[in-house]
C-alpha cells in the first residue's frame, strides 16, 4: 500500500458520507489491514475539528474524535522543517496554508493526497492527487 495524506475534504467526506466518501473508506479499510496509517497534518485536523463543531456542535465533536482516534489515521505535529515547507508552497501556489501543510506532508511522506478539494490542482504535477 502507498503512503497517503488525507486532505480534512476527504475527511468531512467520509464523516458525513459525501461524495466520494467510498475511496477514504476502502483506503482505511486497506491501511488498517496492512497495519499501516494514513497520514494527516495537525492543521487539517484542526480543520475537521471546527467544521463538525460548527455543524454538529461540541458533543457530537467528542462522539467523532473518538470515531477518529480509533481509525489508521496518524496526525502529525507541525515542525519548523514542516512549516517551512508550507510556507513555500503558499509562496506560490493558491492554495490555503492548510491546504499547503497537507500537501508539504504528502511531499515529505512521498503520499499520495486524497482530496476533493479543487485548490489541489496546483500542486497535482508535484503530488500524486487521488480525487475523490
Amino acid at each position: 500500500m502507498e503512503n497517503s495524506v488525507l486532505d480534512s475534504y476527504a475527511v468531512l467526506a467520509f464523516l458525513f458520507r459525501e461524495p466520494g466518501y467510498e475511496k477514504v473508506l476502502k483506503l482505511l479499510e486497506e491501511a488498517a489491514i496492512a497495519d499501516q496509517t494514513a497520514f494527516m497534518a495537525s492543521p487539517n485536523w484542526a480543520e475537521v475539528y471546527y467544521q463538525v463543531e460548527r455543524k454538529l456542535g461540541s458533543t457530537k465533536w467528542q462522539e467523532v474524535r473518538s470515531k477518529l482516534l480509533g481509525l489508521p489515521i496518524e496526525v502529525l505535529a507541525v515542525d519548523r522543517d514542516l512549516a517551512e515547507s508550507a510556507a513555500a508552497l503558499k509562496v506560490t501556489k493558491k492554495m490555503s496554508l492548510v491546504d499547503c501543510f497537507c500537501a508539504a506532508v504528502a511531499k515529505e511522506q512521498k503520499a499520495a493526497v486524497y482530496t476533493g478539494d479543487p485548490e489541489f490542482k496546483a500542486v497535482e504535477r508535484e503530488i500524486k492527487i487521488v480525487w475523490i
